[in-house]
């Protein structure tokens, strides 16, 4: 039963993504590659695929905290789709976010291992739990952007919760890791499909749910460094980076960094980086933070 979920729902995710995205690109759902020269139109929204491919996956193992998690995971699948048809405003974002998250309060409460100390929340567990979901799920949609960024580091959180937990958590994990790398496919460099906030969003609430299922949530944090510390820089522009411009791409393919700091920006001003290369430093440091909480996590 382990693996069973997990390779069905790569397939699943492998083989519909290029369906939906034929469908977004039928109904004009597309949106412009601004960090290739010739700025080609890709499909939105294929994070639908992970809608599907994940809870078809998941029917044989279902039951318990997984009933909890497919809600909650499905309800910011909702929230993704109405961001990308009609681009909410963030704090409308926020506040949806809440609300999807709301399922989560049935989930057991347990006391949170602080890297080896352990804190009873008591009442206290089913809000943390509600804010931790839906702040992970708004902080893998902010950290995006560029080719199979927001995926392949999802992916890669998604794998090391899974080393950190057992049963319904490392299950779930695994089956999320899986159908993100489904997506990847057609989302890595030169991508042929966006996932869209309908992915990102969704790929996010997963991370803070198998994150409490697993008791991992000190140890998630680790892996959500890069997504803090974009979200705390972008505070000083109050979130409209995409009004003073974004990062550019150069005649030799390079990125030229945006002009306001930002966490992706400040790793474009170490050197002249290609969007390819860009990505694969992001997935290079979650590697490190992965082996990093997974080490504390033995440790401790």
């Amino acid at each position: 039963m382990l693996w069973f979920s997990p390779v069905a729902g790569f397939f699943l995710s492998l083989a519909l993504t290029p369906y939906v995205a034929s469908l977004m690109r039928k109904a004009g759902i597309v949106g412009r590659d601004v960090h290739k020269l010739d700025r080609p139109e890709v499909p939105e929204m294929g994070g639908l695929a992970l809608l599907i491919a994940l809870p078809v996956a998941l029917l044989p193992a279902l039951g318990g905290a997984l009933d909890v998690a497919l809600l909650t995971f499905l309800l910011f699948g909702v929230v993704g789709v109405i961001d990308d048809l009609v681009a909410l405003k963030q704090s409308h974002k926020v506040a949806l976010s809440l609300l999807a998250a709301l399922p989560a309060v049935t989930l057991p409460s347990h006391n949170v291992d602080v890297f080896g100390v352990e804190i009873g929340l008591g009442l206290l567990f089913p809000i943390m739990a509600v804010l931790f979901i839906a702040g992970s799920a708004n902080l893998v949609n902010m950290l995006a952007g560029f080719n199979g960024l927001e995926v392949g580091t999802s992916a890669i959180v998604l794998a090391f919760i899974a080393l950190m937990t057992g049963g319904e958590a490392r299950l779930l994990a695994l089956t999320g890791m899986a159908v993100a790398l489904g997506l990847l496919w057609w989302n890595r460099y030169p991508a042929r499909v966006f996932p869209g906030d309908t992915g990102t969003l969704s790929l996010g609430a997963l991370i803070g749910l198998a994150a409490i299922i697993g008791g991992v949530e000190a140890y998630a944090v680790v892996l959500l460094v890069p997504h803090a510390v974009d979200f705390l820089l972008k505070t000083r522009v109050r979130f409209q980076g995409k009004a003073r411009g974004g990062a550019k791409i150069r005649e030799d393919g390079t990125l030229s960094p945006p002009p306001y700091t930002s966490f992706l920006g400040m790793i474009m001003r170490t050197g002249r980086l290609t969007e390819r290369g860009l990505v694969f430093r992001v997935w290079f440091l979650e590697v490190l933070l992965g082996l990093l909480a997974y080490s504390l996590r033995l440790l401790l």
